[in-house]
């Protein structure tokens, strides 16, 4: 195996990412993520399904006026129809007309498909594959075909299912593409498979997994394995039932673990940017636990750990988590110890303050022990140090807060009102939201963002609420978790009250603190 060959990375987080459910994109999210993705340099981008619906028929319009620097733009179909040939295929056409670099085809190589769903014979359905990559090479086009249901095709009656690859290369298709459709086939059987595919045909092979086994990035890891040359997949895994391959694992696992080339390493440092960028786009909260890019995925709490990761990073760590522009995260709780704060405040140089260190581990107990939780709020927990050490400066003052909720017209509406301070000016502002918090942040941002305006790209993500000791009843503790995010990270801030709007309202203000002293000091 040549571990310097480059692996061409295809995405189709736009068609087959789109699929997933709760995953909308407007024209404008599709051509945002289009720029980025060719930004990255990706090999090639699935942007949708002309003819299918009016939507892919404008992006492809509009991407016309978009010239992509680094990537070829790919438009997706399906072979002719069963009764009518490849001129009068209105989807055939549509596909020559979208103006795209590439055109995939998919084709059925299961059985199955072609006796039960499309209710033709097998050698129909070969002649449906032939005529159609034939037509749109003699009209141009680049064509990559794509075996859909290939794995279980190929377990069931393997010399169908090379018949099927055999006659797309024999009309010149220059990617054969094989599926795991239902997403059921395990690494070893993919690695197999097409060990026997690659001594047959002479078109390079390309992968495209599901995740229904969650063996997506293991089935595209064991297709290069075997030899594939080209992987299809997804940003963050997103796709219909349980997703597709997830390409922010994959990539740096090709290039970092096995030597092969997929980005530009200076883009390849920046995988958790573009993952968090898609998130953002796609209006989802990103999983803490993702591997590679999650906020999670380079975190330590147990002391142990902690300590270790400290004298020698590996010992802990897979990868340095710079290597995909992640960050290694010490996070502090009633199980910290000396090690973890050395660690979460390396840049305060706190090494020869016993006193100091001791101070802070009591104060965390004594909150923890109130109901504070700072292992999800690491943003509070450095305000709070900051107060400690004298190093804390606040960036503006609260004179007030109010909040109504109120029916207008069937309809019910949250109003608060904020007073604030900063330096020597007062703002006094009003804003509404679906929510007595949506609107308090409405309103907190609407007063600071004249005088901070990098507040504008703060985001809230999430929002948990967890009553401490229910059984006060009313007079219980409520606590509060909240993250945020920018550009560039995230961060968790916590506030505890009895009352849940203060609560609500102490996470939010730290949360506005702790970005605005992240732009204007050296808090990140």
């Amino acid at each position: 195996m040549d571990k310097k060959r480059k692996i061409e990375i295809y995405d189709t987080t736009l068609r087959d990412g789109a699929q997933g459910e709760s995953v909308f994109f407007t024209l404008h999210d599709q051509i945002r993520i289009t720029e980025k993705l060719d930004e990255f340099g990706f090999d090639y981008i699935e942007g949708g399904w002309p003819g299918s619906n009016p939507k892919a028929e404008e992006f492809f319009k509009k991407m016309a006026e978009h010239r992509l620097k680094h990537s070829k733009l790919v438009a997706f179909g399906s072979t002719r129809r069963k009764n009518l040939s490849p001129e009068k295929d209105p989807f055939l056409k549509a596909l020559i007309e979208s103006g795209a670099d590439v055109i995939t085809i998919f084709g059925k190589s299961w059985d199955l498909h072609v006796k039960d769903v499309f209710k033709i014979s097998l050698d129909d359905n070969l002649k449906l594959i032939e005529d159609s990559i034939s037509f749109l090479k003699a009209n141009g086009k680049i064509v990559f075909f794509d075996a859909e249901h290939f794995f279980d095709g190929y377990k069931e009656n393997p010399d169908y299912a090379i018949k099927t690859l055999l006659v797309a290369e024999k009309s010149g298709a220059e990617r054969l593409v094989l599926c795991d459709t239902n997403g059921g086939t395990l690494p070893f059987e993919v690695e197999q498979i097409i060990s026997d595919v690659i001594k047959i045909v002479k078109t390079p092979i390309g992968i495209h997994a599901h995740n229904d086994s969650a063996t997506a990035v293991a089935n595209s890891i064991a297709a290069v394995r075997a030899g594939a040359v080209h992987v299809q997949g997804t940003i963050n895994g997103l796709g219909e039932r349980c997703g597709n391959a997830d390409l922010t694992a994959i990539i740096p696992i090709l290039q970092i673990k096995m030597g092969f080339v997929c980005l530009e390493e200076s883009n390849l440092k920046r995988l958790t940017e573009l993952s968090r960028y898609v998130y953002e786009i796609a209006n989802i909260v990103p999983p803490g636990n993702q591997p590679f890019v999650g906020f999670s995925a380079f975190a330590h709490k147990g002391g142990v750990h902690v300590d270790a990761v400290g004298k020698n990073p590996r010992t802990y760590e897979h990868i340095p988590p710079e290597r995909v522009g992640n960050q290694r995260r010490i996070l502090v709780s009633e199980l910290s110890g000396k090690s973890t704060i050395l660690q979460k405040l390396k840049k305060f140089h706190l090494e020869k303050q016993p006193e100091t260190i001791k101070k802070i581990l009591d104060t965390v107990g004594q909150l923890e022990k109130e109901g504070y939780q700072f292992e999800s709020a690491e943003a509070s927990f450095e305000l709070m140090v900051r107060k400690l050490l004298g190093l804390y400066k606040k960036p503006f003052h609260v004179e007030g807060f109010r909040v109504i909720v109120e029916e207008r017209n069937s309809k019910v509406v949250a109003e608060a009102t904020v007073k604030i301070k900063v330096g020597k000016n007062i703002e006094y502002t009003v804003a509404e939201g679906n929510g007595p918090v949506n609107a308090l942040d409405n309103a907190l941002r609407k007063a600071l963002i004249p005088f901070y305006p990098f507040l504008s790209n703060l985001k809230l993500t999430d929002y948990k609420v967890r009553i401490l000791h229910p059984e006060k009843a009313t007079a219980a503790v409520t606590r509060v978790l909240v993250e945020s995010m920018d550009e560039q990270e995230s961060w968790g801030t916590i506030g505890l009250s009895e009352n849940i709007i203060e609560a609500s309202w102490k996470a939010l203000v730290d949360s506005v603190e702790y970005k605005i002293l992240k732009e204007i000091s050296d808090v990140s």
